[in-house]
């Protein structure tokens, strides 16, 4: 595995199974993406948390975590593969985790979570069809 890490993030690529991720955590939530190798490259070690998730978030949301005061804490699990996916990530869970419906709304109604409609989409399919 390859390691960039920074103030507040990290990020993975997996030789195996090329693949890309990365983790990013604040005071107010915790977030772990899928991310494309162009979205790696662009990961530096000085970046800002900011820029970090501006490129992470454009990649395939795994896991949110959200402890902001404005609410009641709460966890989204996008991806329930997400600890086998990355068994490397500090996951931190805030609150309950929500429902398997309302995490399904949510990726449908907000345009943050529009990498996630082609998973949810064959998740369901999967589902339905057993």
């Amino acid at each position: 595995m390859q390691l960039k890490k920074g103030l507040g993030w990290k990020a993975f690529y997996d030789e195996d199974k090329e693949e890309y991720f990365c983790e990013y955590y604040r005071i107010q939530g915790y977030h772990l993406y899928e991310i494309t190798k162009e979205m790696f490259d662009r990961l530096s070690k000085n970046m800002t948390e900011s820029d970090v998730s501006s490129i992470a978030g454009d990649g395939r949301h795994l896991f949110m975590s959200v402890n902001d005061r404005c609410g009641s804490p709460y966890t989204i699990v996008f991806d329930g593969d997400y600890e086998t996916l990355c068994p490397w990530a500090n996951v931190v869970h805030s609150g309950k985790v929500w429902h398997d419906e309302m995490t399904d709304a949510s990726v449908v109604l907000f345009e943050t979570e529009k990498n996630d409609k082609a998973h949810n989409r064959s998740k369901h399919n999967k589902l339905n069809n057993n």
